[in-house]
């Protein structure tokens, strides 16, 4: 396979070691934004386990992080007693400490199985014709442009009508919702700058004041249970048990940034690493009308380059993790784009292989973590994909891909590029 395979580089042997004993994640350096896998491979080598200055753990093994997935009692996803002394009693607290993904049972739970009923393949599948639609639109409107911003013009656009959909917001009040996401999740990276913050809670203050809105408006004419996630959240289970307020405000929120931020990166990244990889796109293309290989395809576009590549958990008890032991509270950070480029799970890991099987991959996390919304993102990227290759077959970059330069989810905030 050709290509400018920028993501296989790794350090000499003989830096690897130093790189891994020095790494830590408040002082990433700037290349680590551009391409951090070579920090991760140097870390699965030379320490898998690793213990940061501020004491927390930063885990790189996949073999390690399923482990971790497989146990959420021992490994608690409660962030209050992390997230206290990050954001102080603030609106990101507030919101980073009541939302789905930070939380365990029986709040986990019961907000899982709302959000679930609501994604099951059935209504997910239901959801591709119009899918379909918006994306024929998209590709209308590029075609007019012929250069274009691949994450404004198309892979941003996307899911926030998707997921505006299910909740439906109405469509001339969608504009805000992406720079919300990007100022509520980028105040998730391990270093929270003045800026971040202040971006941060001014966008959880301004989403909750639009939502209790929507929310009361949805409260006098509820949808159908079966398809719009946000009269499920309000009507709660059928023994009664509801949200309080706060938390149904919070899963809104989380719903929205969640499967926002995440599905554009996965559309935006796959569509970057096949202007890397062009004997893959020329595989792609000349299948782009069957589904299964599009399918195998989307799964490793999954793996290659995560779009959440961080994610946290807190010990309960003693335990051991790769013949570590970690006291109870002890803080673990479990690396997601190390654990997708393990050589022990994935052969040739470097190498974007569109027919990889199996591939058993963990960007969507594992276990009861699982994310409610996959396969919606699944459905997504592939629709998105197949058919931007099918009209603009000899796409190519044009300018400086600009990425988001965070650490926890990897994307572009940029990619621009010509269609012709």
């Amino acid at each position: 396979m050709s290509g400018n395979h920028t993501s296989a580089i790794a350090f000499p042997s003989d830096v690897a070691r130093s790189v891994a004993a020095a790494f830590d994640l408040t002082q990433l350096p700037a290349d680590f934004y551009v391409n951090p896998y070579p920090y991760y491979r140097a870390l699965r080598e030379h320490a898998p386990v690793k213990r940061m200055r501020d004491g927390s753990w930063f885990l790189t093994r996949y073999n390690d992080i399923v482990a971790v997935y497989r146990d959420p009692k021992a490994f608690s996803s409660d962030k209050k007693t992390e997230f206290a002394p990050k954001y102080g009693d603030t609106p990101l607290f507030e919101h980073h400490t009541t939302s789905l993904v930070f939380n365990d049972p029986p709040l986990h739970t019961r907000v899982r199985r709302s959000i679930l009923g609501a994604l099951s393949q059935r209504h997910v599948a239901a959801m591709e014709a119009g899918l379909v639609a918006l994306v024929g639109q998209l590709l209308d409107r590029m075609a007019d442009k012929r250069d274009v911003d691949l994450i404004d013009d198309f892979a941003a656009a996307i899911p926030v009508e998707i997921i505006g959909n299910l909740l439906r917001v109405p469509r001339n009040e969608r504009a805000p919702l992406r720079g919300w996401s990007l100022a509520i999740l980028g105040a998730l990276e391990p270093v929270l700058t003045p800026a971040r913050a202040e971006a941060g809670n001014r966008a959880v203050t301004e989403m909750l004041a639009y939502l209790k809105t929507l929310v009361n408006a949805r409260r006098a004419h509820l949808g159908d249970v079966d398809t719009d996630v946000l009269t499920r959240l309000i009507e709660g289970e059928e023994n009664g048990e509801r949200l309080t307020e706060t938390e149904l405000l919070h899963q809104c929120i989380f719903l929205l940034n969640a499967g926002h931020e995440t599905t554009t990166n996965l559309i935006g990244n796959a569509l970057h690493a096949l202007t890397e990889w062009p004997s893959e796109k020329a595989f792609l293309i000349e299948a782009r009308d069957s589904a299964e290989p599009m399918r195998v395809a989307v799964e490793e576009f999954l793996r290659f380059e995560s779009s959440n590549q961080l994610g946290n958990r807190i010990t309960t008890r003693e335990v051991d993790v790769g013949g570590v032991t970690l006291s109870p509270r002890s803080r673990i950070t479990m690396c997601i784009g190390a654990a997708n480029r393990d050589p022990e799970q994935f052969a040739d890991p470097d190498r974007l292989d569109l027919t990889r099987k199996p591939n058993r991959h963990v960007a969507f996390g594992f276990g009861i973590h699982t994310c409610a919304g996959m396969n919606l993102a699944r459905l997504e990227a592939r629709v998105a994909i197949a058919r931007f290759l099918a009209r603009f077959p000899n796409y190519a970059l044009a300018g400086h891909p600009v990425r988001g330069g965070r650490a926890r989810f990897r994307g572009f905030l940029h990619l621009p590029a010509r269609v012709s």
